[in-house]
């Protein structure tokens, strides 16, 4: 024990003076990244050690000057490589490692991988296939809303939240034969009861037909869309119902595309430009000035789409929100209706 906790600390100490400028280079591809990684020759006889993911080299070259060249060459869908979605780009992510002791400690030096990628048109998130709690609303149109993980890469295995972390909440509207549809989150509040009743604690999250309220109080926002029948909102928790069990509740309504006014839009405040923008058009956010008044629709086509019933009632929970000094939170699924 004593000897090999020795020999990790002299591993470390020549790593340390090899590596402060590490020669990486990193090819990305279609579906796939090549990687070769150029390690000292007192780092050769540890190649193994040192990972992609928790992937080892898949090739080790060794030079005539002593020195080593491990190369990884995987897919994407190996190595535990982490896909997100920010905007139009698809983005692959991963970590190279050098770990001379065993994985339970942390390793020795880290270096981000990242390949971007342009979103394909029509590519959607997996986590968009049913079974993330569907609703059934009015005119046929079925509803979807779910927690996100943080990575935006599939619904979260958690529904304990860390007081002032964020929770990515995604909603969206299966659009089947009908025309394109633009998903809006009108109303949301917190309360501590599935259903709502005259005496529930509520926190107003989204009001005013969209007004995303939590922007104002905290760094809340609407992702950028991937597609208009789907919404993201990036909420931060708060102080509300703390160890107790909350539930989101949302007003989605699904609308023309083509359409906004004071009352059918999505915007959170900018705390960097101190006003009010429209998620989907920043040119129209005057439409958002209301936000800090109160917001009448203007458009006639609101009283049509409303009357075929394009709206549904939804509610996210529970979620447990907790300060991080408590952590004897029970852990209970998370769905929605």
């Amino acid at each position: 024990m004593v000897t090999h906790l020795y020999l990790g600390v002299i591993i470390l100490a020549v790593f340390a003076t090899t590596a402060a400028k590490p020669d990486i280079q990193v090819a990305c591809e279609k579906d796939s990244v090549r990687i070769t990684w150029r390690i000292s020759a007192e780092l050769v006889p540890y190649a193994a050690r040192h990972f992609l993911g928790n992937c080892m080299p898949s090739h080790l070259k060794v030079l005539p000057t002593g020195e080593g060249e491990a190369q990884f060459n995987y897919q994407f869908a190996d190595c535990r490589f982490k896909r997100l979605m920010k905007g139009k780009l698809l983005i692959y992510q991963n970590d190279l490692t050098y770990r001379p002791q065993a994985k339970s400690k942390p390793a020795a030096f880290t270096y981000p991988i990242q390949c971007f990628y342009k979103r394909p048109d029509g590519w959607v998130p997996p986590f968009l296939n049913p079974g993330s709690g569907v609703s059934e609303g009015w005119g046929g149109l079925v509803f979807h809303m779910a927690l996100l993980n943080e990575q935006l890469t599939g619904i979260a295995q958690t529904n304990v939240i860390p007081l002032g972390s964020f929770m990515p909440i995604w909603a969206a509207v299966e659009q089947k034969s009908h025309q394109p549809l633009l998903l809006l989150m009108e109303e949301c509040l917190a309360a501590t009861t599935a259903e709502l009743q005259p005496d529930s604690q509520v926190y107003p999250i989204i009001s005013n037909k969209g007004c995303l309220l939590e922007s104002m109080r905290g760094n809340s926002m609407f992702l950028p869309r991937y597609h208009s029948s789907a919404i993201i909102l990036n909420l931060q928790s708060f102080n509300f119902g703390l160890a107790e069990q909350v539930y989101i509740h949302c007003k989605l309504v699904a609308w023309d595309p083509e359409v906004f006014d004071e009352g059918k839009k999505a915007c959170h405040y900018s705390k960097e430009s101190g006003r009010w923008e429209l998620l989907d058009d920043p040119f129209q956010s005057s439409l958002c000035s209301c936000c800090d008044s109160t917001c009448k629709s203007r458009s006639k086509r609101r009283v049509d789409w409303e009357s075929q019933g394009l709206s549904h009632n939804s509610v996210l929970g529970p979620l447990i929100i907790v300060d991080q000094s408590n952590s004897r939170v029970p852990n209970i699924s998370v769905g929605s209706v």
